[in-house]
């Protein structure tokens, strides 16, 4: 019987590599696309809820899934402040989590960062931790949290940082291996496709994705 996934920030670096996989998918029937804008798509498997992220509450009847992937981020320098990056990262996905989860949805796919921990002096790692600890308490047949090391893909708005760090690890991938090869870049792509491969395997628990995801 097919399912229905639900994607929250498919206008990212990892959503928008995502959403064709999902579309063309036979696993889905339907695919919701929820986000504060809509995205430049048609499908007829394709349902979008446009909504803000701090209202969730108002549409979760619209928010019923089997499969629930959230690719929900950005960065301080984006947001503007701590607190409204806390205010993405943190607190729509955790909401996220627990309406998804009340729904009676099977799967969490969620995407982290390398190097989070609760526990972290660094706010945007500590972030990410909390964030990963929250979810993890959330009622889910599986969680599959994804910790990717810096992402390579054409984003809307180019990153001045990520663009030098990418030459920078570049140039050092020869030396990243063994316990090192996690700190290589990966291609967005690479992530959104071991997301959906995550969630065909069916399994259960909470899994942690890291390093090479080819």
């Amino acid at each position: 019987m097919q399912k229905t996934a639900l994607l929250a920030g498919a206008t990212g670096l990892i959503g928008s590599q995502l959403l064709p996989l999902l579309l063309a998918s036979e696993r889905y029937a339907k695919v919701l696309v929820v986000g504060r804008r809509p995205v430049p798509v048609q499908h007829p498997k394709l349902v979008q809820v446009v909504t803000e992220l701090d209202t969730l509450e108002d549409v979760r009847l619209q928010l019923i899934a089997d499969d629930v992937y959230c690719c929900l981020g950005t960065t301080i320098g984006q947001a503007g402040s701590q607190e409204a990056f806390y205010a993405v990262d943190y607190l729509a996905v955790v909401k996220l989590a627990a309406l998804t989860a009340g729904n009676f949805a099977s799967q969490f796919l969620v995407v982290s960062s390398l190097g989070a921990s609760a526990g972290s002096r660094i706010f945007y790692s500590r972030t990410k931790g909390e964030m990963e600890a929250t979810v993890q308490q959330t009622p889910f047949r599986a969680i599959h949290i994804f910790r990717p090391s810096l992402l390579l893909g054409a984003r809307a708005r180019p990153r001045l940082g990520e663009r030098v760090s990418a030459v920078v690890l570049g140039l050092l991938r020869p030396l990243l291996r063994g316990p090192l090869a996690k700190y290589r870049p990966v291609p967005a792509a690479e992530v959104a496709a071991a997301m959906l491969r995550a969630a065909e395997d069916d399994g259960g628990g909470v899994r942690m994705h890291e390093g090479g995801m080819a």
